[in-house]
């Protein structure tokens, strides 16, 4: 059968819709790999996980630098406190790929289920949270605070998302409208920064390591990028509480999943 890209035509037009509804997805509230991860493992049975990941990690990364500009442009971007967390989350990511060759991802699988169960239940129990913003430390003797507190939070997450991955984006913007106390539109907003950059620090181990199929990447990655852009419009247009339901939906299905593979000792 003549193949497109690597795949027959039919798994290429799959592998497309799963890249628009991932980007659609993680612009709003984070959690794409959720849709477009598990669509490259199906799509590539041969193939080893690095490139995998890495053909995941070069779709993604147009699509959330694209649902960042959109927010951006929407002025609903701390721009200030994005470059600082996604510089440590750089940082914080690249130890995180160290790490994971010696410590095994399925170590944190408990962890990641134990912490998305308080997620879930603290915002679920709190239906007023992240409506609005109401920073926790603002002006000017609390401006040093809030910086350290985000280069903390953006390394921490970093390193997370090195080691393991799942849920990243959904814990960090529970970070920034919990403990920060951002909104939930522009805690997602700063994500898509901070997203951009641990995508990027993972991108380059992939791409030296030759483990990224970089024609169906860009591919899938024009697609993540139209998702994206409508993802974060959509956000913008309805508001905080629109993407708090999102949240949610993504923090259910996470659950499910890392809690299926807990049962399975994946």
């Amino acid at each position: 059968m003549d193949t497109v890209l690597g795949v027959t035509p039919l798994v290429l037009v799959a592998l497309l819709g799963a890249a628009m509804l991932a980007g659609w997805v993680d612009a709003v509230s984070g959690g794409g790999g959720l849709v477009q991860l598990p669509a490259l493992l199906v799509a590539l049975p041969g193939a080893e996980p690095a490139t995998v990941l890495g053909t995941n990690k070069a779709s993604s990364i147009i699509g959330t630098s694209a649902a960042a500009l959109t927010y951006r442009r929407a002025a609903v971007t701390d721009v200030g406190t994005a470059v600082r967390m996604a510089a440590a989350a750089f940082v914080g990511s690249a130890c995180g790929a160290a790490l994971a060759t010696r410590v095994p991802g399925s170590l944190f699988r408990p962890l990641a289920l134990v912490l998305l169960v308080v997620v879930g239940l603290w915002t679920l129990l709190r239906p007023n949270l992240g409506d609005t913003q109401d920073l926790r430390w603002h002006g000017t003797e609390s401006h040093a605070r809030h910086g350290i507190a985000a280069l903390a939070l953006g390394a921490g997450i970093g390193l997370y998302d090195g080691v393991f991955g799942p849920g990243t984006g959904t814990f960090l913007v529970f970070a920034l409208v919990s403990l920060l106390g951002y909104s939930f539109l522009n805690a997602s907003a700063i994500a898509k920064v901070v997203n951009v950059s641990t995508n990027l620090a993972a991108l380059i181990v992939f791409g030296l390591g030759g483990h990224v199929l970089w024609a169906l990447g860009l591919a899938m990655g024009a697609a993540n990028l139209v998702g994206g852009v409508v993802g974060a419009r959509t956000a913008v247009k309805r508001g905080s509480g629109f993407v708090r339901i999102v949240f949610l939906v993504v923090v259910g299905v996470l659950l499910v999943k890392l809690g299926s593979d807990v049962l399975r000792g994946e």
